[in-house]
């Protein structure tokens, strides 16, 4: 019975991971930004009474559906006790105050318009930018703080205060979620697609939890993301750029995990399970994508993906070296600095890449020392084994801490064989 109720846990998991967002856009699309915490709320208290009702009759042929029915009664009791409350002590509201709200839908139109208006209405300038990522991070993709702080390098406690603000915030001016005009939808555009870019990364290396890959980040990334690049208003050559790029790293998911869950490394990928279809697509955007002049982070991140799609003619990564080279002078990132360092070792031999590397000094960072574990491991596997012990001390995920186990355990071999 334990092992039936473990199963049912980790299921209702992934089920709000992947539903609550819809559901929370469509409750606040209602009840609007400043009655944030009752959508919130609903949300919470329908997948507990999911959790109580499924452990005993188990989960139905259709739970979204389940789950949908469950909040539109609980909106339906909640907008019931307004309007009791609003007959009974008229006089003494202000109008202003009261809108009542039409009983909500959950149709996959209402989920995608509540979500777009959604995505745009927290991601406003009245909060820094970093806030609105982290506000949508939490509210539209389920991030944990946790997550939020792995997203961003950064403290869980700094995370926590940079989202109470921001909330406090948005309640403060009475925010409600309502059609922007495209000078806004403009404005906010930016921050948007970091927000995907962030749930979609999450998703394709997880720093959290016990997968690898969380592919219904990606998918959810990359479905908000169509959304955009399907509506003429915000299909710019950024956005279409940010579908590229997610659609060829999504193209290798297959070949990235090995039947037993583990990494594969890219040079040991079988390319005959990568996907044709995905990589066409991404040529298809990355194409839309250079309509104009503007050359963005997610065109070179997207060029580099691209020929990651390519065999190597010779000139493979000295192209790639090339695009990191322009990304790093477009904005400088830790992890950026190591691929591209990576890359340098492909075109110049690890020995060079190992200076590049410790010029970096991101003595602090997981991949700072799987990198140098990495190139010292035919140099100097002393040095290797001691990153790679380092690497382990750091990491929070338990699939990463296999997996740099196993390579530690194969420099041992080695040592113990000289």
């Amino acid at each position: 019975m334990k092992e039936v109720l473990m199963i049912h846990d980790d299921q209702l998991r992934q089920l709000f991971r992947r539903e609550q967002a819809k559901m929370t856009s469509v409750l606040f699309r209602h009840f609007s930004l400043q009655h944030m915490e009752v959508a919130e709320d609903m949300v919470s208290e329908t997948f507990l009474k999911a959790t109580e009702s499924w452990r005993i009759t188990g989960i139905p042929e259709n739970p979204e559906a389940w789950l949908y029915v469950v909040a539109k009664n609980k909106a339906k009791d909640y907008l019931k006790r307004v309007l009791l409350f609003e007959s009974r002590v008229k006089e003494q509201l202000d109008s202003s105050d009261f809108q009542p709200a039409a009983e909500p839908e959950f149709d996959q139109q209402t989920i995608a318009d509540s979500q777009l208006a959604m995505i745009f209405t927290v991601c406003d300038p009245v909060n820094p930018q970093e806030a609105q990522i982290c506000l949508a991070l939490q509210i539209l993709c389920g991030f944990s703080i946790s997550e939020i702080a792995a997203a961003f390098l950064t403290k869980t406690e700094t995370i926590k205060k940079r989202l109470l603000r921001a909330r406090n915030k948005l309640r403060g001016e009475g925010f409600q979620i309502n059609q922007l005009p495209a000078p806004a939808l403009t404005l906010r555009l930016d921050t948007v697609l970091r927000t995907l870019y962030l749930l979609f990364n999450e998703g394709y290396f997880s720093g959290s939890g016990k997968q690898l890959i969380r592919k219904e980040l990606c998918s959810e990334a990359m479905r908000l993301t169509l959304l955009l690049v399907e509506n003429p208003q915000t299909s710019t050559d950024q956005c279409n750029a940010l579908l590229a790029l997610m659609c060829f790293q999504s193209s290798r998911f297959e070949a990235r995990i090995n039947n037993i869950g583990e990494n594969v490394l890219f040079e040991q990928q079988d390319t005959d399970l990568w996907n044709k279809e995905l990589i066409e697509q991404g040529n298809y955007y990355l194409v839309n994508a250079c309509s104009g002049n503007d050359v963005s982070k997610y065109h070179l991140e997207a060029g580099i993906a691209y020929w990651h799609t390519v065999p190597d003619a010779g000139n493979k990564w000295k192209n790639v070296l090339q695009l990191y080279n322009q990304l790093l002078l477009l904005e400088y990132a830790p992890i950026t600095a190591l691929n591209r360092t990576f890359t340098f070792s492909r075109v110049y031999g690890k020995e060079q890449a190992i200076i590049e590397a410790e010029k970096l000094g991101l003595h602090e960072l997981v991949s700072y020392h799987t990198l140098l574990g990495y190139l010292y491991s035919d140099i100097e596997i002393s040095q290797a084994i001691k990153h790679y012990q380092k690497a382990i001390k750091l990491t929070s995920s338990s699939i990463e801490k296999s997996l740099l186990a196993k390579e530690l355990e194969k420099l041992n071999t080695k040592t113990n064989e000289k």
